[in-house]
């Protein structure tokens, strides 16, 4: 089996490269910012983050395809990177320091492609996690300054702590219902948002995690530390991986009952 630690070690340089160049423009004054045919945000940092990044693998991967939000999938083959340069833009544009540049290498198998590498770097908060598949995951300020991570083993979903982004978009898919029979259920909820209760739910303080709609480039990074935590990551179907187009991230104990409820089974 492959060992993916020097796609890991790459997958660090080219954080590090995002972060220099994310921080920069961070809470600049005068940062260009423009609305996306979806309606979402786009910023300058976004486009040059990810140009950065895509420069980078063409030099040092030039054999492996790319897959970025900002500019689309590049090459084929067996392997891919994945790339969201900013996931939490909202929040970057307005100053809100949780967002985070994802880097993921996805590798083709049987089930199709699967996340073997991810790194998640939030310089603003001044935290990195990460994982590559069989060798767990972990946090850290970099390689050789880490602690491995474990997720929880809280069992009951009355001692459990939820984590979402917001209560609009299970509405706009006729969920709310069930969000909020789940959310009554639990000892806690909180609307961390984007990236960030998946690295929670990676570190164990945190138990279970979902959200109706996301990208690809959203999940591929946080499922494989998930997973290499210990943990479950699926989409909301059950479906294991990031393919889902959207996400349920659990400790593995709670997993069954978090997809029950979501799914109006409770």
């Amino acid at each position: 089996m492959a060992d993916y630690l020097d796609d890991l070690r790459l997958a660090h340089v080219l954080a590090d490269a995002a972060d220099a160049a994310t921080m920069a423009r961070f809470k600049a004054l005068d940062l260009k910012v423009e609305t996306k045919p979806d309606m979402t945000p786009v910023s300058e940092a976004d486009k040059a983050a990810e140009e950065l990044i895509r420069g980078q693998l063409q030099r040092a991967r030039p054999r492996d395809a790319i897959l970025g939000e900002e500019y689309g999938i590049e090459g084929t083959g067996p392997r891919r990177w994945v790339i969201d340069p900013i996931d939490g833009t909202k929040n970057y544009v307005r100053g809100v320091p949780v967002w985070a540049t994802l880097i993921s290498l996805m590798e083709a198998g049987e089930g199709g492609y699967q996340p073997v590498v991810g790194v998640v770097s939030a310089p603003a908060l001044g935290r990195r996690w990460w994982a590559a598949k069989g060798h767990g995951a972990f946090t850290g300020r970099s390689l050789s300054a880490a602690s491995r991570i474990h997720v929880s083993r809280v069992a009951r979903l009355d001692d459990a702590s939820f984590a979402y982004s917001s209560l609009s978009g299970w509405e706009e898919q006729g969920r709310l219902h069930d969000f909020l029979d789940l959310s009554r259920e639990v000892w806690r909820t909180r609307a961390y948002g984007d990236f960030w209760p998946y690295m929670m739910v990676a570190e164990g303080s945190v138990d279970i995690c979902a959200e109706p709609e996301l990208s690809l480039w959203d999940m591929a990074a946080p499922a494989i530390v998930v997973t290499e935590a210990g943990g479950t990551f699926t989409g909301l179907d059950g479906r294991p991986g990031p393919h889902s187009g959207n996400a349920a991230a659990s400790n593995g104990l709670l997993h069954d009952e978090l997809l029950g409820y979501l799914n109006g089974r409770y």
